[in-house]
């Protein structure tokens, strides 16, 4: 089975930092993907379809809000499992990434080994 990790951040060392952490889930013949904006990581979503998705809030071009929100309510994609990542903790936040089909909401700095159990949860990997 294909496994393909999506992370989209428009900074690169937050993109480089996420696929060190998951690095090891290539000895399972995960794929990383990275997008640097929003309208890219449609495009990638479109085309690759994605198990995972690790996707920031706070982009140029297209937030992360609105990814998700075309993912989960336009296209339909309800299988994809979206983490929506921001430096913003605030409850509101949350509950507005949720509501836009996020499957979960992880604040940065994020703990590396959480990030890493929930892509082995998603995925699948024991």
């Amino acid at each position: 089975m294909d496994r393909k990790i999506l992370i989209v951040d428009d900074e690169a060392h937050i993109r480089m930092l996420i696929e060190q952490t998951l690095e090891d889930l290539e000895d399972d013949g995960v794929e990383f993907l990275t997008a640097e904006n929003g309208e890219v990581a449609i495009e990638i979503i479109q085309e690759e379809r994605p198990q995972l998705v690790f996707l920031d809030v706070m982009m140029p071009k297209m937030n992360g809000m609105e990814v998700c929100r075309r993912v989960k309510k336009e296209l339909g994609m309800e299988n994809i499992f979206i983490v929506l990542l921001t430096a913003k903790g605030q409850e509101t936040d949350r509950q507005k990434g949720l509501d836009m089909g996020a499957d979960l909401y992880m604040t940065k700095p994020f703990d590396p080994e959480v990030l890493l159990e929930q892509a082995k949860q998603v995925l699948g990997i024991d």
